[in-house]
């Protein structure tokens, strides 16, 4: 517990048992209860001094709202309530409607802290220094000083401060902060680290290769520190029921303290003003909606806490909201259901030695980031040294063109075969063909094969158990492997050779095909595939080998690439949600009746009381299993 709520349980406390005592008075000496008793100012004072220990507050802030225009909130509702409860002489219901109070208010408090523990444990990621080597002086700066290309030394039990790749020394990261992974990944010279991950064994040197304001801790921390902003349908209508519900009550309450008694007055003479004037006031209490407007936001809050300790980041409760009514479910394929792990398999040359083709192909894809690229790189390295390029350019969906010892090279698909003017050799084998022109003249191909991820058929074959209509992966990969893929993984259909637009295209074309009030989610991790996330209803990207712009343009972000953790979102999703229903559901319900026998002059305010605070205490409870996620996380 925090210092803030120690103290207001040391109040609660404090005026329970001053409250007991006075209540105390009551019991053993009945007498003291005429007012002509001494007993009687005595135990007076003991209950009135009970419900400014633990109510003061609240009376100020009821104050301090009316003066700043904001008069119908649930301090208000207690302040006139509990006040009403004392004019009219019950004062140990007007103690205890605030002590009950304060004991739902220390609840919401204690909750709301665990749910954001989990979400403040991912800001301990942010590294306070980077220790930075400049003309071979060590010194520790702030990693916003840092630029790129620079080299950063980072010591064992030290945070990765910048992006970077590995220039010195070997090492196991623990990435649990991020990914929720506890099993640490080796690195060595050559390999990209992230930011935000802890060096648990030995000495690191990293050439940094984005600026902190980029680099990945910063992007998390951005997302976690904008995910409460964003507020799903059910809060924003919860908020404006709770504006206009609780001016309707209060001018319903001052209705009930007036009107009967000025009938029954008028009728028989007699004016029972503090009868219905103590129906009014527990009519009040009754009707304070702080267990809507505490437990909804409190379970999606924590909805999104308990998910960021699976390394399940969720930009906003919205996102949230629509992820439970998921019915579509469209994927990329490379670095989503495969490895993202290439490795050349196969080259077929024509008119040249393979080794010439592998050559030529690695020294045009050197401009390129993307892991096909790289894979066929790190080949060529193996070989001997390459080529110099000259004018390179990249087309996206379609590969690299450039000079090579002054002829022109064209390396990517056959439509870009097509374009140079170069017939291409088909292959009907799994796995993504490379073709290589010379000239205008056909070279031949390579083959590169990525390894579907073990957990792929798995994840979607749950995703299917719980209910999932269409299962669909978009590719710019050719149809025979896409085909091979598919029927690996279990996909109920595939779209192969795509285009970035046409990716677009092909969404939208499933988008419209999906049924009625049910939500489509794309799943991918390229650049390429930005445009489909910011479309879709929900957008999900892998988060350790996702490219930034994959990552800023996506709603949900899965920073372990693992796509089991997919089902797990979908089932906090809906696991927040049925918890949120069911706190509506409840309060609502029980307040009802209680409003209802309390008009009817059956109810008491201790009944009043266990319908605010009891209801908010169990709704608040209720609202905390929404921090319990687990990979069969029940709803």
């Amino acid at each position: 517990m925090t210092k803030k709520q120690k103290r207001m349980l040391c109040r609660i406390i404090i005026s329970a048992v001053v409250f007991a005592v006075g209540l105390a008075l009551g019991i053993v000496f009945p007498d003291s209860t005429g007012v002509m008793s001494g007993l009687f100012y005595v135990r007076t004072g003991l209950l009135l001094a009970s419900y400014l220990i633990a109510g003061f507050d609240v009376l100020l802030k009821a104050v301090r709202n009316i003066l700043h225009g904001q008069v119908f909130d649930e301090n208000f509702l207690m302040t006139i309530a509990s006040i009403g409860a004392v004019v009219i002489g019950e004062y140990s219901e007007g103690a205890a409607v605030m002590i009950f109070y304060q004991v739902g208010e220390l609840f919401q408090s204690v909750a709301v802290g665990k749910s954001r523990q989990s979400i403040a444990d991912m800001m301990d990621i942010n590294p306070e220094y980077a220790n930075v080597e400049r003309e071979g002086i060590v010194t520790e700066v702030d990693p916003e000083e840092v630029a790129v290309g620079e080299t950063v030394v980072i010591k064992p039990g030290e945070r990765i401060p910048l992006d970077g790749e590995v220039i010195f020394g070997s090492s196991g990261l623990n990435t649990a902060a991020l990914t929720g992974e506890s099993a640490p990944r080796d690195v060595t010279a050559g390999d990209e680290v992230i930011s935000g991950c802890v060096n648990t064994d030995g000495l690191l040197k990293i050439r940094v290769t984005k600026p902190y304001s980029d680099s990945t801790v910063a992007k998390i921390l951005e997302l976690v520190e904008n995910s409460s902003e964003s507020k799903a349908k059910t809060e924003n209508f919860i908020t404006r029921f709770a504006k206009v519900y609780t001016p309707i009550v209060v001018i319903a309450a001052v209705l009930l303290a007036v009107l009967p008694s000025v009938f029954i007055g008028i009728t028989s003479g007699e004016w029972k003003w503090s009868d219905w004037v103590y129906r009014a006031l527990t009519f009040l209490v009754v009707s304070c909606p702080c267990a809507l407007v505490i437990s909804v936001p409190l379970s999606y809050f924590g909805g999104i806490g308990g998910a960021s300790r699976h390394g399940i980041m969720i930009k906003g409760a919205n996102y949230l909201e629509q992820l439970q009514k998921a019915k579509t479910f469209v994927f990329d394929k490379t670095g989503t259901l495969t490895k993202g792990s290439f490795a050349v398999t196969e080259t077929h040359a024509i008119g040249i030695s393979e080794r010439e083709l592998l050559s030529f192909c690695a020294a045009a894809e050197q401009i390129s980031q993307h892991p096909i690229a790289r894979s066929i790189v790190d080949a060529a390295k193996e070989t001997g040294e390459l080529p110099q390029t000259s004018d390179a350019s990249e087309t996206a969906g379609f590969g690299v063109e450039t000079v090579i010892d002054g002829r022109k090279t064209a390396v990517g698909n056959s439509r870009l075969m097509e374009k140079v003017g170069a017939h291409a050799d088909e292959t009907e084998k799994a796995g993504t063909v490379v073709h290589c022109a010379v000239d205008g003249e056909y070279c031949g191909y390579i083959l590169v094969s990525d390894e579907i991820k073990e957990n792929s058929r798995s994840a979607l074959s749950e995703l299917k158990e719980m209910g999932a209509e269409k299962l669909v992966m978009l590719t710019g990969d050719r149809e025979v492997t896409a085909k091979a893929v598919a029927n690996t993984v279990g996909l109920d259909e595939v779209r192969s050779q795509l285009l970035p637009d046409g990716k677009l295209n092909a969404l939208e074309e499933i988008y419209s095909a999906k049924s009625p009030n049910t939500t489509l989610v794309y799943i991918g991790d390229g650049m390429n595939d930005a445009p489909s996330l910011a479309r879709a209803d929900v957008g999900i990207a892998m988060g350790a080998l996702g490219s930034g712009a994959a990552i800023e343009a996506a709603d949900i972000v899965l920073m372990n690439d693992d796509i089991s953790n997919l089902p797990l979102a979908v089932r906090t999703a809906r696991k927040t949600h049925s918890i949120v229903m069911q706190n509506i559901i409840f309060a609502l319900a029980v307040k009802a009746a209680v409003l209802i026998l309390a008009a009817l002059g059956i109810g008491n305010m201790w009944l009043a009381v266990f319908a605010d605070v009891g209801v908010s205490v169990i709704a608040i409870l209720n609202a905390m299993r929404c921090m319990r996620t687990g990979k069969k996380a029940s709803l």
